[in-house]
């Protein structure tokens, strides 16, 4: 693992702890599913903005997988290829009517399906490596 990734680890580490209570947990539950699908994903801080330094929890192998943001009443995990993966344990909950982008949203009352959300991490990773990935900037 480079530096580059090592400092983005400890940043996610931050933006965990940060998050606190049920959005932290939620956070770190997701985080694991995603690292624990496949061996070639690698985490990246993006996105950062004035009104977000901390910028974007991102995970990616060969183009961006799916990234994680902290709402006031969610955690988000949005996969910017979702709409073209097969949800087969409907996990996509919101950004529903957009041609590519799909998004789950985990509220404080649900718990995080590890299982279901390495598949369809697995799914978007298999795409990313058929060529049909987006850009990872």
């Amino acid at each position: 693992m480079s530096s580059d990734h090592s400092s983005a680890a400890e940043e996610i580490d931050a933006i965990i702890a940060k998050a606190g209570g049920w959005r932290g947990d939620t956070l770190a539950a997701l985080r694991r599913a995603v690292i624990g699908a496949d061996a070639g994903i690698v985490e990246e801080i993006k996105w950062r903005k004035p009104s977000k330094p901390e910028g974007v929890a991102t995970w990616v192998c060969e183009g961006n997988v799916c990234l994680a943001d902290v709402l006031k009443s969610a955690v988000r995990l949005t996969f910017p290829q979702g709409a073209r993966l097969d949800d087969v344990d409907g996990l996509f909950n919101s950004r529903l009517d957009g041609a590519t982008v799909r998004a789950i949203d985990f509220s404080e009352q649900m718990s995080v399906d590890e299982q279901a959300v390495r598949r369809l991490v697995r799914l978007a990773v298999e795409r990313n490596r058929k060529g049909a990935g987006v850009a990872t900037t």
